[in-house]
């Protein structure tokens, strides 16, 4: 087992009717910013429900969060954070309007010349503003990490940070608040949490066996609970279970000593950056290819994968492996969840281009740093 030290803060406080107990947890004298997207959590009761727990507080609004949250918005809530003394964060939605206010929180106090740096420079994060969340979205598992990725309209960039000072404090999941979500948000959801276990998953044994099948028993659960959430989408204890799944995928637990992979998040990134294609979209078309072009490395754990997730023993290790890609793909597939780049009209004429921005951003990708830029054009053409 590799070193590791485990740090989460956040208190999750989960089930039915709780958001009603925001007022416990935020102190009555903070000026507080609610943030949020756009505009469903007013149509769905969440915004009604807030304001009631919070009646008395001072309390201010900023909503149109992006679902790829931009720089550009997030920096006018930076502005009225500071024109509003605000000293307390309360996010709203799902885990882009949750990047975006980890974002708004580091902003705020930085003490450089340009938040951007932050993203593009690793400029060091030393406080924040306290983030508190109500989360209406499956997804990201946000709201139980210090991590958020933020775009930039004006270069086409989607970067990522890191900062124990971006947990969340406490973060109020009730699954109701997912069950009017459109399909498409859904699927993206599954599709999200299932890729975040993968990418600390499929790499290479390093002797964890308990790490390895909470991973396991999370991609199992996520096969199990998939259809009755799309096909019950009023179904409380299925929302439930994608709601905890997704949390647990990315709250750090399962990555606790173990080699990670990222490759596909990078990619994916970038691909969003230019295209504009969902996240989810991008990772389910990338996460595969990756898999391909790196069997020889990840061999051992797709065929693990393969043997207790999705049941596959007989053939040869060629063969197996093979299979647990194809039948990864199928699963993608039977979420209405397109698997090639050529689906959403993306060809190879920029793949150079991708490549170059991903490998100057990051460096070598890969749990081994072997995936350079020649292997990031081959990852996408094997992608098309």
């Amino acid at each position: 087992m590799l070193n590791f030290v485990f740090h989460n803060p956040t208190k999750i406080i989960f089930g039915k009717g709780t958001i009603s107990q925001l007022a416990e947890e935020i102190a009555p004298d903070k000026k507080v910013l609610m943030t949020f997207g756009g505009g469903s959590i007013k149509s769905n009761g969440v915004y009604d429900q807030v304001k009631k727990a919070l009646c008395g507080y001072t309390l201010f609004e900023f909503g149109g969060i992006e679902p790829n949250p931009r720089y550009e918005t997030l920096m006018k809530a930076v502005a009225v954070c500071k024109d509003r003394n605000i000293d307390f964060l309360l996010a709203v939605g799902g885990g882009s309007v949750l990047d975006g206010t980890k974002f708004i929180a580091a902003a705020v106090d930085f003490k450089g010349a340009d938040p951007w740096d932050i993203l593009e420079k690793h400029a060091p994060v030393e406080s924040a503003i306290p983030i508190g969340s109500v989360l209406t979205l499956a997804a990201t598992g946000s709201e139980s990490n210090g991590f958020a990725v933020i775009s930039r309209e004006s270069t086409k960039e989607k970067l990522a940070f890191a900062s124990q000072y971006t947990f969340p404090k406490f973060s109020i999941l009730d699954p109701q608040t997912t069950i009017s979500l459109p399909r498409r948000q859904t699927i993206n959801g599954i599709v999200d949490a299932f890729v975040h276990v993968c990418e600390q998953y499929v790499t290479f044994d390093v002797d964890t066996p308990l790490q390895a099948r909470q991973a396991e028993s999370i991609l199992l659960t996520l096969m199990e609970i998939a259809h009755n959430v799309l096909d019950q989408p009023d179904n409380y204890d299925a929302r439930a279970n994608l709601m905890w799944c997704a949390t647990q995928a990315l709250n750090g637990l399962i990555g606790c000593g173990v080699a990670h992979d990222w490759s596909t998040h990078m990619i994916g990134h970038e691909l969003t950056a230019l295209y504009g294609i969902d996240h989810a979209q991008s990772l389910a078309c990338v996460m595969p290819a990756v898999w391909r072009h790196q069997k020889n490395n990840k061999g051992h754990r797709l065929i693990q994968y393969a043997n207790r997730v999705l049941g596959i023993s007989s053939g040869s290790d060629g063969e197996i492996i093979e299979q647990a890609i194809s039948k990864t793909v199928d699963f993608f597939h039977s979420l209405n969840m397109p698997t090639r780049l050529s689906d959403y009209a993306i060809a190879s004429d920029r793949f150079d281009e991708i490549a170059s921005r991903v490998i100057g951003h990051k460096g070598k990708l890969g749990e081994h740093a072997v995936i350079g830029e020649q292997e990031v054009v081959d990852i996408l053409n094997l992608a098309l």
